[in-house]
């Protein structure tokens, strides 16, 4: 599993040398780069802010049978061959065919990685899903003090499962990320959650804002300035772990303004952190609807009655999303093509899913320049390769998800220009590894590896 993949949909995109170029236009300017498919909503626990109102007192109800799920799977593969899928819940764990689905996933090319709240998580299942091809796992830590996660997430001794949980990952050398929920409640406790996660060695540090929907419809969230806040404590804490663990903010777009004027040499602007709901990234309910984001119930399609690739490509609600231009201040805003709002968060608050993003502090005076993005790198691109790649080059790559492989092209032939190599082979893909930064070299990253 590599860094970038677990920044969820903050990379861009992705074509190997090779693949794609018969593929008709018009269906590779917009893929699915990331799935997250809500397989249950039965949950251990009963989180105050689940956007899917988990519990334990949920049944298994219309939930998706094994061979619903792998046909909805197929149909996911055939049209992007290389997503990211992100398996989660309620607690994904307590399905029984949860390595099932993973194995065909990831057999079938997908980059597979799990969501949990790491109760359940013991040595034996850690095992068995990396078996399955599972590449990493998301465990939600709020705060180091059991006071508040266990409250937070309505479960006494929630908090030492999941600290467990992460010692169990570290064990299996299966890669981690730190999601943790920011309210005013935890939001004096960031620095410390953040040096804890990059000290046991995760991959990224998540920091999710308040999406009034589900049990969180009741819920204030901060207030515009407290985000502000917020995204510039992240944006230091970017600096701080840089080539050690990501730091990203989730559900809250305006990072990239924050990052654009604090830290113009931060990574994050090569990426694409503009809210991709609907664009690149869908959500699978548990009983097979499809949605813009797990955090937008706004319904694009039903794959009990429609095929997938119907659903992606000519659901009108995905057609608005993809060429419809946000109101209020966030049309009118400079960073409206590098930001644009969290679209889920203006539909929970408007019932519109274009309107203003109405969390963020920032005002807008409206006739400044729209700030480009500084790398040509985006979602939806073709990248083709301009230096030659040996066919066994060429298929490390390949096992790339379809998001991220734009950036490692660019990247590993920049390498290869520097060093007046005309030709990217194993060896040059070894090499490279070798010269990450060490925390990245000890996370193996499999792209560069020959294998698993």
């Amino acid at each position: 599993m590599t860094r970038a993949p677990f920044a969820l949909a903050d990379t861009p995109l992705a074509h190997t040398p090779s693949a794609d170029r018969n593929a008709p236009n018009a269906r590779t300017e917009h893929l699915p780069h990331v799935i997250a498919w809500n397989l249950t909503r039965r949950c251990n626990l009963e989180c105050a802010h689940c956007y899917i109102s988990a519990g334990p007192w949920q049944a298994l109800g219309d939930e998706l049978s094994t061979a619903e799920c792998l046909q909805i799977l197929d149909q996911v593969l055939a049209v992007n061959s290389s997503p990211m899928l992100i398996l989660t819940g309620g607690e994904p764990l307590v399905r029984d065919d949860l390595e099932q689905i993973v194995e065909r996933a990831a057999a079938a090319g997908a980059t597979v990685v799990l969501g949990t709240n790491g109760t359940l998580l013991t040595a034996e299942r850690v095992a068995s899903l990396k078996d399955a091809g599972l590449l990493g796992v998301a465990v939600s830590v709020d705060s180091l003090e059991s006071r508040y996660h266990d409250r937070f997430r309505h479960g006494d001794g929630a908090l030492h499962m999941t600290l467990d949980a992460v010692e169990t990952l570290r064990d299996a050398r299966l890669d981690f990320i730190v999601q943790t929920t920011v309210t005013r409640g935890n939001r004096s406790e960031l620095g410390a959650l953040a040096a804890w996660a990059a000290e046991r060695g995760a991959v990224s540090f998540n920091v999710y804002f308040v999406v009034q929907t589900g049990r969180a419809a009741g819920m204030e969230g901060l207030s515009p300035d407290e985000n502000d806040e917020v995204l510039r404590e992240l944006a230091g804490l970017e600096r701080e772990y840089r080539g050690q663990m990501m730091v990203r903010s989730k559900c809250q777009p305006a990072i990239m303004r924050v990052t654009y004027e604090t830290a113009p040499d931060s990574p994050l602007l090569n990426y694409e952190t503009r809210c991709p709901c609907g664009v690149h990234y869908c959500r699978i309910t548990p009983d097979g609807k499809v949605t813009p984001c797990p955090f937008m119930p706004l319904v694009a399609g039903d794959l009990r009655q429609q095929d997938f690739a119907s659903i992606w490509f000519d659901s009108p609600t995905f057609e608005s999303l993809r060429t419809g231009t946000p109101g209020g201040k966030c049309g009118r805003c400079e960073y409206r093509e590098v930001c644009g709002g969290c679209r889920a968060r203006a539909f929970a608050t408007s019932g519109d899913l274009l309107a203003a993003d109405e969390a963020c502090a920032y005002e807008p005076d409206g006739w400044r320049e729209p700030v480009a993005r500084p790398t040509p790198v985006t979602y939806g691109e073709a990248v083709e390769a301009e230096l030659r790649w040996s066919p066994d080059a060429e298929r490390r790559v390949a096992r790339i998800p379809s998001f991220v492989r734009g950036v490692v092209t660019r990247r590993v032939e920049s390498y290869a220009r520097e060093r007046g190599i005309d030709t990217v082979t194993p060896e040059l893909l070894d090499e490279i590894r070798r010269e990450m930064p060490v925390d990245f070299s000890k996370r193996r990253p499999f792209f560069l590896k020959d294998g698993h």
